[in-house]
């Protein structure tokens, strides 16, 4: 007796072809990865340890968390924050453009600018910006405003121009790397078109440049908000120079210390998430497809989880 076999059906003529057994796949086990996670937890954990048996009166720190004076410096805190990135940013974008100019007197001017206020710590300007008393003895503006340099630079005219102007030298190298990051034809093509040199910078280049500058332009916004606490140097009272103050008057000086760096923390984490979206934002013409937010992960994960739950109680 002979048996037909099907080859195209693979078994026997009139029975369904044997399916292929299933393939059990054996992930790879990650030793290392789980002695490392141990060794970190373990490390975590004595850190933890070593700060709750230390002599620092924790419960300090959520009594003065809302102190008045605390809420009255983090105030100030954002607003020298706010204003010197504005200046930063102005003065960047037109260092930059003097940087990339065909006029050599304005692009040495603007390369003179950004070397002096990079080569030099910003502490430092801060100091010389308060004590240039002694060089300009009075601030004459004419007619419409005369004055002595103590009245007229105020600890918060100070840091305001200590902390924006040096921030220009660092945005303007930012602003440059962005302006020529866009591809030349696209200039040459406004330029086809009769556009202005301004108006291809505003219109064409600028949009373009802007998905380079905006995320080092972030981190020096975080960057300026933990910077501020130099200016404590000047009698300015931001968040830093006042939880300092309270510590003195309480007797809790550590204690005010961690009270500020946990404000410091909180307003980068705010700063940071908005930051995010920002670049979400310009990111948009970069690639097809963005990448999911962290809520738009949790959604998932949590969908994901649900589905299988429900899966698994159909199938009991």
């Amino acid at each position: 007796m002979t048996v037909d076999i099907d080859k195209t059906a693979g078994g026997p003529s009139g029975t369904p072809p044997t399916p292929p057994e299933a393939i059990k796949a054996i992930p790879v086990r990650h030793y290392g990865r789980y002695v490392s996670a141990v060794v970190a937890i373990a490390l975590l954990a004595a850190v933890v340890y070593a700060f709750s048996q230390g002599k620092i009166n924790w419960g300090a720190i959520p009594d003065y968390f809302f102190d008045d004076r605390v809420l009255t410096g983090m105030g100030k805190t954002l607003l020298i924050t706010v204003l010197a990135m504005l200046i930063g940013i102005v003065g960047g974008i037109l260092l930059a453009v003097m940087r990339l100019s065909k006029n050599p007197v304005t692009s040495s001017i603007a390369w003179f600018y950004i070397w002096f206020f990079r080569g030099t710590p910003v502490l430092v300007q801060l100091v010389v910006w308060f004590n240039l008393g002694l060089v300009f003895e009075y601030i004459n503006l004419g007619p419409f405003y005369r004055d002595e340099w103590s009245d007229f630079m105020t600890p918060f005219l100070t840091a305001l121009l200590g902390l924006g102007l040096n921030e220009a030298a660092y945005m303007a190298e930012i602003c440059r790397a962005g302006l020529l990051a866009v591809d030349e034809g696209q200039t040459e093509a406004a330029h086809a078109l009769g556009m202005s040199h301004s108006k291809t910078l505003r219109r064409i280049v600028v949009p373009q440049a802007m998905r380079v500058i905006v995320p080092p332009t972030g981190n020096e916004v975080i960057n300026m908000l933990k910077t501020t606490s130099l200016v404590s140097v000047v009698q300015y009272a931001e968040l830093f120079r006042v939880a300092q103050d309270i510590g003195q008057t309480s007797g809790a000086p550590a204690e005010m210390l961690f009270l500020a760096a946990a404000w410091y923390l909180l307003l980068t984490s705010v700063f940071s998430v908005g930051q995010y979206y920002l670049e979400r934002h310009y990111a948009r013409g970069s690639s097809r497809s963005l990448p999911p937010t962290p809520l738009q992960k949790i959604r998932a994960n949590l969908f994901s989880l649900s589905n299988r739950s429900s899966t698994t109680g159909g199938a009991a």
